[in-house]
């Protein structure tokens, strides 16, 4: 199998463009919101948990979103890989995720960044919310917390993936053809 993780701030498109790159590529792709979405529309207790975190901006913990992705990985079939959107998101969350996949003798291929700037990230999250009705993106407060969050804790994963040779940039201010063509570069090389 292989692995590949679409990374950015949010609002960067990588759901976007993760759908179309899957497809591309045959990989499943596997965004930690949705699945946590998925578990607060359903009303878990898991669910529960998430929706208090998320409202306020935080990260669900470490233990249940390995726990999901792990069992996604397990049931695999018929693909040539995953597309991983929204983890890790932090050092600690890239480690486990290495040894993870050592158990079963898998590494991480590529990480690529959709890179823009914290404006254009505030208005598409606040764009975003409008059109899709994700209360977890509305308020202001909310989305200054995501912005400061991915610079505290997810941004050192460019350092982290730069010392393995995984880790590769793609401008995420152009339309989503160009955006799609230049991390389709990346997935070629």
């Amino acid at each position: 199998m292989k692995y590949y993780i679409l990374f950015g701030p949010p609002g960067a498109g990588k759901g976007t463009q993760a759908g179309a790159l899957a497809q591309k590529y045959n990989l499943c792709h596997l965004s930690t919101g949705a699945l946590l979405r998925a578990e607060i529309a359903a009303g878990t207790s898991l669910g529960k948990q998430a929706k208090e975190l998320i409202d306020k901006g935080n990260l669900v913990g470490d233990d249940v979103v390995e726990g999901m992705l792990e069992s996604r990985f397990a049931q695999a079939s018929g693909i040539e890989g995953f597309l991983l959107d929204g983890f890790p998101r932090t050092i600690s969350q890239a480690e486990d995720l290495d040894r993870m996949l050592a158990k079963t003798s898998d590494k991480v291929e590529k990480v690529i960044s959709i890179m823009i700037p914290d404006a254009m990230v505030a208005e598409r999250i606040a764009h975003r919310a409008a059109i899709e009705g994700r209360a977890d993106d509305a308020s202001e407060e909310t989305i200054k917390n995501r912005i400061a969050t991915y610079h505290a804790k997810t941004e050192p994963l460019i350092e982290f993936y730069k010392a393995q040779g995984k880790y590769e940039e793609a401008d995420g201010r152009g339309t989503i053809e160009e955006v799609h063509d230049a991390i389709s570069a990346i997935m070629d090389k």
